[in-house]
Order: structure tokens, then C-alpha cells, then sequence
């Protein structure tokens, strides 16, 4: 999963990109998109562990692109953002220390947001506009393509995001080669001071449906650079709380309607990222593509119930080992056994 950390310039994208994957940014290459990955530790790995004390352990991880910062004139703005269009999830990161407008970049952020998407969709209605005055055998095609693609451009020139619309099945098709922003799932991290309390104050200015979390970034990356022992001493002194950086990749993970299923055994425990509402054979195909191809059943048991059972001898034994079809919806937490014709 690809995720796009964008913001204005002194915003402090660069210093969540270093937080979330202990990877410091490069200043040589500043005007570039810089890449790294954030491990996914979640607690039920230590659970699993106890259980089947395997030889390897293998985190999910996301994928996280920290972009070149944008100006708020707009400028260059479009050019720098094509370059996460491939993104599943952003996340906006705004400043709100030094006098900086947290609230008023949240609204010029949208209007970025729009105005590459207007590029991408006006550059695609005057291409086929050109095509549909030459005789051309697909005509018929073209002209559907540009009905679709019309009512979408008046929303998106009245200010309204593509996420806010209820788009039929034939407009979400025509579009979903463009991987247009105002489609894609946010997150805002607002970045505050260290000594800011008053963090609730920005809620109420997230656009509608967006999900919004305050942090102090520069205090959490020193925190996080610090040994366990003095992290804990300095935090007990100056009355700080540090933030679980783990409870902000599932507020990611969240916004991007991610979940997490488990494999298991006595060689390896894997944690493996899958959309909500995904299928079992999905999620064998996401572990491998022979096990979706030769898929016949999913043997599923919880974390929960292994845990609290003790082993997968006494799961099968009350009956809570359950054999899926690939249809069945995997939900957070399922711990899967994958059965394949090889």
C-alpha cells in the first residue's frame, strides 16, 4: 500500500515521512519524492508468537513517498502531486505553530487537490472532443466516454471533490485509469507545538469525512530517537505523553480502509495488509498469485480465539476453525489457512 505524504513548504512532511519510517530524508534531493517503508507492528504478532515460537517473523508494511513541498500560490503545485497519483491513500500534513493557518491551508490544499484533477479531466474531454470530429470506427465509444466524463467536470469546476458524489459504475470505470485526488482517502496530520494542548480546536475544520490527527512532530521524532530508559525519564519530567507511532499508522491504515489477516506456523507468523471488505481469495492471491489461481477453501480461526484457547488443536476442537469459500469477507484479526490444488 502507497502511501502520499504532501504539504506546503515548513509544513513538517518531511519530519513525519522520517517518524513513521526511521528513515531521515536526503536534503540533496529535496526537490525529488523520497521513498521508504514503515513497518506495521502490530501487538497480536507477539500473541501468534506465543503460540507457534516460529523461526521468522514478517511485518506488513506501507510504502510511504514524501513529496516535494508545495507553494501555496499554487504554483507547480499539479506537476509535484502527479507524482503520488499512484498513491491509495494521502496524507496532508499542515502546520499550525509560528503563526501558520492550519485551517486555511486544510481549504487551499482542496483547491490543489481539484486543480490538478481539472487538468486531468479537461485534457481527456479536449482529446476526445478532437477525436469525435474525425470519422473513426469507435466514435460510439467516445461519445459514451465524453458523456460520462462532462457532469464530472462541472463538479469538480464548482469547487465539489469527486469523493463527495455518488458516482455510477459506468463514471467510476471511465475514471479509474486518471487516479484522480479528490477520489482518494486522507488523512490530515495537523503539526502543532510541543507545549499545544488545544489540539481539538482543528476538527471542526477538516473537509467532511476526513479524518484529522494533532501532533507535535519535531517532539515525537526527538522522543522517538531516544533510548527507552531516557525517553521515559524526560517524558515523567516535562509532564509528556509520547504518541504511539503505531496508533498513527492505524489511523492511516483507517483512513485507507486497510485491515490486517495472519498466517501462521512454526516457520514463519506474517501479518498481510488487505482492503476492507476484501474475499478470501483475494487475500490468497496477495499472498500468492498460484494460491488465488488454484484456490479451493480458507480454514479461518481469530487471533482472539487462538489466544484464548492456546493452541489450534483446542480452536478445532470447538468447532471455531471454519472452512471459507472465496467468497467469504475476511475480516481484522482472521488468521488463514490457504487450500490450493498446486
Amino acid at each position: 500500500m502507497k502511501i502520499g505524504i504532501v504539504g506546503y513548504q515548513g509544513s513538517g512532511r518531511s519530519t513525519l515521512f522520517e517518524w513513521l519510517t526511521g528513515v531521515a530524508p536526503n536534503p540533496a534531493h529535496h526537490h525529488e519524492t523520497q521513498i521508504a517503508t514503515a513497518a506495521i507492528v502490530d501487538p497480536r504478532v507477539a500473541e501468534l508468537c506465543q503460540i507457534y515460537q516460529p523461526k521468522k517473523i514478517t511485518h506488513a508494511h506501507l510504502e510511504i513517498v514524501d513529496t516535494p513541498g508545495l507553494s501555496r500560490s499554487h504554483e507547480g503545485s499539479a506537476a509535484k502531486l502527479a507524482k503520488i497519483r499512484e498513491a491509495g491513500c494521502l496524507v496532508l500534513v499542515v502546520a499550525a505553530f509560528d503563526g501558520s493557518d492550519a485551517a486555511a491551508d486544510m481549504v487551499r490544499f482542496d483547491e490543489d487537490l481539484l486543480l490538478a484533477d481539472l487538468d486531468v479531466v479537461t485534457g481527456r474531454i479536449e482529446r476526445l472532443r478532437d477525436q469525435i470530429k474525425k470519422p473513426r470506427p469507435n466514435r460510439e465509444e467516445l461519445d459514451k466516454e465524453l458523456a460520462l466524463l462532462e457532469p464530472l467536470l462541472a463538479t469538480l469546476e464548482s469547487g465539489r471533490p469527486l469523493h463527495q458524489e455518488e458516482l455510477s459504475v459506468e463514471q467510476a470505470r471511465a475514471i479509474r485509469s486518471f487516479q484522480l485526488f479528490s477520489e482518494k482517502p486522507r488523512l490530515i496530520v495537523v503539526n502543532v507545538a510541543d507545549d499545544d494542548a488545544d489540539t481539538d480546536r482543528f476538527a471542526a475544520h477538516a473537509p467532511p469525512g476526513v479524518e484529522l490527527a494533532a501532533v507535535s512532530l519535531n517532539l515525537q521524532l526527538g522522543l522517538a530517537k531516544m533510548p527507552d530508559d531516557e525517553r521515559e525519564e524526560f517524558c515523567r519530567e516535562m509532564g509528556l505523553r509520547p504518541m504511539d507511532r503505531e496508533a498513527l499508522i492505524r489511523r492511516i491504515m483507517n483512513a485507507s480502509e486497510q485491515m490486517l489477516f495472519f498466517t501462521a506456523g512454526e516457520k514463519e507468523v506474517r501479518t498481510w495488509l488487505i482492503r476492507k471488505g476484501g474475499t478470501a481469495v483475494e487475500a490468497a492471491g496477495g499472498i500468492h498469485t498460484d494460491l488465488a489461481h488454484g484456490f479451493i477453501r480458507a480454514e479461518v480461526m481469530t487471533v482472539a480465539d487462538l489466544m484464548r484457547l492456546g493452541s489450534e488443536r483446542e480452536v478445532k476442537a470447538h468447532n471455531l476453525m471454519r472452512k471459507e469459500h472465496k467468497e467469504y469477507v475476511i475480516q481484522d484479526g482472521d488468521v488463514l489457512f490457504i487450500q490450493h490444488n498446486s
